[in-house]
C-alpha cells in the first residue's frame, strides 16, 4: 500500500512550524503570498519523492538508501520551485524559507519513518527467501541487497522449500528460475505458502522492483508475451509528440544565439564543419540522419573505423569535451525531434554498425527499437556512458524497463535526472 500520505503529514507539520515562525516574526503583510510559496515548495518536493519511489523505500530500504533518495528528491523539488519562482517572483517566500521548508520536510520523513515501518511490518513478518539454481539465485540476491538488509534474505534450494512452508518468519518467496514447474513438491510448497499469505514473485519481477531495470538473463519469450506493460497509452504518445514539437520549437528559438556561438567557436578551434551528421537506427529499425555539434577531430575514425567513444578519448577536442559534459553537443538534435525522427525522451539511437554487432551478441537487443529514440532516456541517466558490449547489455535492461513502463511520471523523472546531469556536468 502506498505511503504517500506520509508526505502530507510531514508537509503539514513543516508548513505549520514555518508559518508560525513567520507570524511571530511580524511579517503579516506578506503572510499569504509566502504561505502559497511554501506550499509550492512542499508540493514540488512531494512530487519528486513520489517519482523517486520514496513510497516503497519507506518500508523496504536501508536507512542510507532512504536518506540518499530523499536528499536527491528534495533537491529536485527545490529546483522545480526555483524555476516557478523565477517565472512568478511574487510567489517566492525567499531562498532561506524555501530551503528551510525542504529541510523540515526531510526531517519529518526521517522522524516518521520508524513509525510507518512499525505499522507496515506489524502484520507482515520480515524475510525474503530466494529459491532456484544457485547461480541465478546469487545474482538476484546481489541485486536485492542493494536496497534491503541482507540479514532478511536467504537463498534456499528447491529441496528445502517444503520445510519453509511451515515457517512464519518469511513474507516473500522469489522464484529465480522456471524449474519449479517440473518439481511437484516445490510447486505444492509454493501454493501452500501463497495461501498462507506469503507473496510469491518471479525473479524478473523482483529484479525490476529492486533495480528499476529488466533482468535479461531471466527473460523468456513467454514472460515477454504475458508481461504487463509494453503497451503505452496512444493518448499519451500523441500528447508526448505534441509536447516534443512545442518544447522543440521553444528551445530552438531560445537556444539559437547559443548554438550560433558554439558553431563559430568550433570552426575557430579545429578545421571542419561545425555540425556533425551520422546515420542512426530509429523507431522500428528505420534509419535516419542525426545532427550534433562536432566534438571530435575531423575524420576521427578514418583509420580505425567505427569505434565507441571512451573516457579521455584523444579524438575529442577541448571544446568538444566541454560540450559533451554539458550535453550541449546534442542541441542540433532539436531538429530531429521536430522532424519526428526522435523524441526528447527515449532509448539512445545507435549506429547501424553497432546495432548489427549488438543484435548478434545480445538477446532481445532489437526490442529497444519499438520505442522512438530520444535525446535523453532512462538508460542515459541511470548508467554511465557505454563503451563496450557489456555496457550495451546493461543499458538495454534500462531501455526495456522504459519500454515497459512509459508514462508521464517516468518521463518527468527522466527530465529531472537529465537536468541534474547537465548542471553537474556529468555527460560524456
Amino acid at each position: 500500500m502506498s505511503k504517500a500520505w506520509l508526505y502530507s503529514v510531514a508537509s503539514v507539520l513543516s508548513l505549520g512550524v514555518l508559518l508560525t515562525a513567520r507570524h511571530l516574526a511580524g511579517n503579516g503583510a506578506q503572510f499569504m503570498g509566502e504561505s502559497l510559496g511554501l506550499v509550492i515548495v512542499l508540493l514540488s518536493c512531494q512530487i519528486c519523492f513520489h517519482l523517486n519511489g520514496i513510497d516503497e523505500l519507506l518500508i523496504d530500504s536501508k536507512p542510507q538508501v532512504f536518506i540518499q533518495k530523499i536528499l536527491k528528491s528534495a533537491g529536485a523539488g527545490l529546483l522545480i520551485a526555483a524555476l516557478l519562482f523565477y517565472i512568478f517572483p511574487m510567489l517566492s517566500p525567499g531562498y532561506a524559507a524555501a530551503a528551510a521548508s525542504a529541510c523540515f520536510l526531510m526531517f519529518g520523513l526521517v522522524v516518521l519513518r520508524p513509525i510507518v515501518r512499525s505499522f507496515g511490518r506489524a502484520d507482515e513478518p520480515p524475510g525474503t527467501v530466494i529459491v532456484g539454481s544457485a547461480d541465478m539465485a546469487r545474482k538476484l540476491y546481489n541485486e536485492i541487497i542493494e536496497r534491503e538488509a541482507p540479514e532478511n534474505i536467504r537463498i534456499v534450494a528447491y529441496d528445502d522449500l517444503q520445510s519453509f512452508a511451515q515457517e512464519e518468519s518469511i513474507s516473500r518467496v522469489v522464484v529465480a528460475d522456471g524449474d519449479v514447474q517440473n518439481d511437484s513438491h516445490a510447486a505444492q510448497a509454493l501454493i501452500d505458502l501463497k495461501l498462507r499469505g506469503v507473496r510469491i514473485e518471479s525473479a524478473v519481477e523482483s529484479f525490476e522492483k529492486a533495480s528499476r531495470k529488466i533482468w535479461l538473463e531471466g527473460l523468456s519469450p513467454e514472460k515477454l508475451i504475458f508481461a504487463d506493460g509494453f503497451c503505452p497509452s496512444k493518448i499519451y504518445l500523441a500528447l508526448k509528440r505534441a509536447m516534443d514539437v512545442l518544447l522543440g520549437v521553444l528551445l530552438l528559438v531560445l537556444a539559437a544565439p547559443l548554438m550560433a556561438l558554439i558553431a563559430i567557436v568550433i570552426k575557430l578551434e579545429t578545421p571542419g564543419p561545425a555540425i556533425f551528421s551520422q546515420e542512426r537506427v530509429g523507431f522500428l529499425g528505420t534509419r535516419f540522419t542525426v545532427y550534433k555539434f562536432r566534438s571530435m577531430r575531423r575524420d576521427a575514425e578514418r583509420k580505425t573505423g567505427p569505434t565507441w567513444a571512451k573516457e579521455n578519448d584523444e579524438r575529442i577536442t577541448r571544446l568538444g569535451a566541454f560540450l559533451r559534459k554539458c550535453r550541449l553537443d546534442e542541441l542540433p538534435q532539436l531538429w530531429n525531434v521536430l522532424r519526428g525522427d526522435m523524441s526528447f525522451i527515449g532509448p539512445r539511437p545507435e549506429r547501424p554498425y553497432f546495432v548489427d554487432l549488438l543484435n548478434s551478441k545480445i538477446r532481445y537487443y532489437d526490442l529497444r527499437h519499438y520505442v522512438k529514440p530520444g535525446i535523453t532516456g532512462w538508460a542515459q541517466v541511470m548508467y554511465p556512458y557505454g563503451a563496450s558490449i557489456e555496457d550495451a547489455y546493461h543499458k538495454l535492461q534500462y531501455d526495456l524497463y522504459y519500454a515497459k513502463n512509459i508514462s508521464p511520471q517516468l518521463d518527468l523523472l527522466i527530465m529531472l535526472k537529465t537536468i541534474k546531469v547537465v548542471l553537474a556536468g556529468q555527460g560524456r
